[in-house]
């Protein structure tokens, strides 16, 4: 398998669309999951997000400096097309209406990276994300879901360590006291 190096290194400089392609195949699936779980299983709105982001990353793809991995860049950009999109929108958190008619209609169940099989702790997972700030959301997603150490997750987003840290703790917080509400107990 080509490191991913060589192959951004072959479309900045000839522009090559199949060392392009090759990358878009290995991070489709984490930048789709990704929107998955900020837009809590809203799939259409994912498909879209994650095209702008690699339509972004190609045509800044020259700006890649490898100070870190592709995909913690390729997350960065990720991150600030979610941005974008929730500043066009206007709004600084989801409408619970909105997320409540994901999860009644089972856009949420059906799209869940977390558990596939259990759709009804998929629902009340994306119940629990629903209820946090958009920033605590993309911690406790890119950490818990998708595996990012907290210095990871500090470069994609853009925030100090620190932030992340208590990000991610009041985060876990509010998910835990809406999950222990909804009869999931710590002890089982």
């Amino acid at each position: 398998m080509t490191p991913d190096f060589s192959l951004v290194a072959q479309v900045a400089i000839s522009g090559n669309r199949r060392a392009f392609d090759e990358l878009v195949r290995r991070y489709q699936s984490p930048v789709r999951r990704f929107f998955l779980n900020q837009t809590l299983g809203d799939s259409q709105l994912s498909d879209d997000l994650s095209q702008d982001t690699f339509i972004k990353a190609y045509t800044s793809i020259a700006s890649f400096r490898g100070l870190a991995s592709f995909q913690t860049w390729l997350m960065r950009i990720a991150y600030n097309v979610f941005y974008d999109y929730r500043r066009k929108m206007s709004n600084e958190r989801m409408e619970t209406s909105d997320v409540s008619e994901a999860i009644r209609d089972g856009r949420a169940a059906s799209h869940s990276s977390l558990l596939t099989t259990h759709s009804s702790l998929s629902i009340d997972l994306y119940g629990a994300l629903a209820l946090l700030k958009p920033e605590e959301r993309s911690c406790i997603t890119l950490q818990l879901i998708d595996g990012y150490d907290i210095r990871q997750v500090a470069k994609i987003t853009g925030m100090k360590e620190g932030t992340v840290k208590s990000h991610l703790s009041r985060g876990k917080e509010k998910m835990a006291n809406y999950l222990r509400k909804n009869g999931y107990d710590r002890r089982q």
